[in-house]
């Protein structure tokens, strides 16, 4: 028996995972009767920072719709929106840096983050400081293509919202690191992730492929898809494996991807 792998250990049930440190959950107001008929106002009090996030959050708060007190809401705050700023939110908002708008009621063209994914779900994509999706068409049938950050177009539903903007704390990644310290306190926020060791440079209770005179794994390093942890590592049901040579076999691994 050896150690359970690095790999095994950050699995659910135990203790080897990073503390959920996060205070601040990124979510926009629930989607409600006035939203849909109209908007609602909201007012920036504060924008904060929180660990493990490289963009900076707004703290927005609301009247309650059907009560006599207030809300506070948390998203991700984009490029140029200051305390005190107000932010609208429903159909009938103005087209506005910060504001919430369903994206059939957005031109073409238009530059959006925390979208929605699916009609009601607050938000869930381009998220990530500094990133920014387009608008690129509203079709008929209730249908509306976006291009996200990675490039990929995707097709959403046209009642999905999303707030008008880049996501705050662009430009983060251009500062250099300069040394290890500062790149063991990034990672420390966010998981167990670094640094990254190879598995043939380990000793042999720490991982299958440790051990032996050379660096070498010294058996197949293909795994079947039902292998218990720890023995999971390598390729993991590889459908093909080896160089990818030729224009052939550039077809054939694109074809099995898919």
């Amino acid at each position: 028996m050896g150690k359970p792998v690095l790999a095994q250990r950050r699995g659910a049930g135990n203790g080897f995972r990073t503390a959920k440190r996060r205070t601040l959950a990124t979510r926009l107001p629930c989607l409600n009767y006035a939203q849909k008929r109209g908007y609602m106002r909201g007012i920036v009090k504060e924008i904060k920072h929180d660990k493990g996030r490289g963009a900076p959050m707004a703290v927005v708060q609301f009247r309650h719709s059907h009560r006599y007190k207030k809300i506070n809401e948390t998203w991700v705050c984009p490029e140029g929106v200051s305390t005190g700023q107000f932010v609208y939110c429903g159909k009938n908002a103005q087209i506005n840096v910060g504001n919430v708008l369903p994206l059939k009621k957005l031109p073409e063209g238009s530059i959006i983050c925390n979208l929605e994914g699916k009609e009601g779900d607050r938000g869930t994509l381009v998220r990530a400081s500094g990133c920014f999706a387009i608008l690129i068409a509203n079709n008929e049938g209730n249908k509306s293509r976006v291009r996200l950050p990675s490039g990929r177009k995707k097709t959403i539903n046209s009642d999905c919202r999303a707030m008008l903007g880049i996501v705050g704390g662009g430009g983060r990644v251009d500062k250099p690191l300069l040394k290890a310290g500062t790149n063991h306190f990034r990672w420390k926020a966010k998981r167990k992730n670094w640094p990254v060791v190879r598995g043939v440079a380990r000793n042999p209770v720490e991982h299958p492929h440790g051990g032996g005179n050379h660096q070498h794994i010294g058996h197949p390093s293909t795994v079947r898809r039902d292998c218990p942890p720890g023995q999971k590592v390598g390729l993991c049901a590889a459908r093909r494996t080896g160089r990818l040579t030729g224009g052939g076999g550039t077809g054939a691994a694109q074809s099995s991807r898919e």
